[in-house]
């Protein structure tokens, strides 16, 4: 496994090893021994799966501690744009970005750490994104930053959106309370 540095204190992008031949590709999505090797020590106990058509922006999402979730983001089918919003104030990151296109075809993965807001936009007619939670939803800890937040340059027409009702009134960065 490849791990690529984002510039962000434990944010990293990574890249399985895809083993291709006639027959299609194999890979390891998830080695817990591997992550380990590089030093990563995340106890994954819950799994998240969304479906989504063009357009749909989901977040931008984090849960405040003491339930804040890392999580390991992959695209099973489609393209999305995964952004996230560094929240840790001690951090020269905070109240930055940082995106990176992942898809089912690139097989790329976002690790994003505890104290960061996530979200994606759907590139492609559909996508399906799944993510590994080393915390369990905790609905009284849920927060998140309105997708305006951060200066994110989202590549669809604000017009164009499609948001839930929750994510349209979520509170503007210097708004939110997520005690990082």
């Amino acid at each position: 496994m490849n791990v690529l540095s984002t510039g962000f204190k434990d944010l990293f992008v990574l890249e399985p090893k895809v083993i291709g031949d006639s027959r299609g590709y194999f890979m390891e999505s998830y080695n817990k021994q591997t992550l380990l090797g590089l030093g990563i020590n995340i106890n994954f106990i819950q799994d998240n799966q969304s479906s989504s058509s063009k357009g749909v922006l989901r977040g931008l999402h984090f849960q405040r501690p003491p339930h804040a979730q890392t999580k390991l983001v992959r695209v099973l089918s489609g393209t999305v744009l995964d952004v996230v919003i560094d929240l840790r104030r001690s951090e020269p990151t905070f109240g930055k970005h940082f995106a990176v296109e992942i898809s089912a075809e690139n097989k790329k993965q976002v690790l994003v750490p505890k104290g960061f807001a996530h979200g994606f936009i759907v590139l492609s007619d559909m996508a399906e994104v799944f993510y590994k939670c080393d915390e369990f939803y905790n609905r009284d800890a849920d927060g998140g930053i309105h997708y305006t937040s951060a200066g994110i340059d989202w590549p669809i027409a604000a017009d164009k959106l499609i948001l839930s009702d929750k994510d349209k009134n979520l509170p503007k960065l210097h708004e939110a309370n997520f005690q990082f």
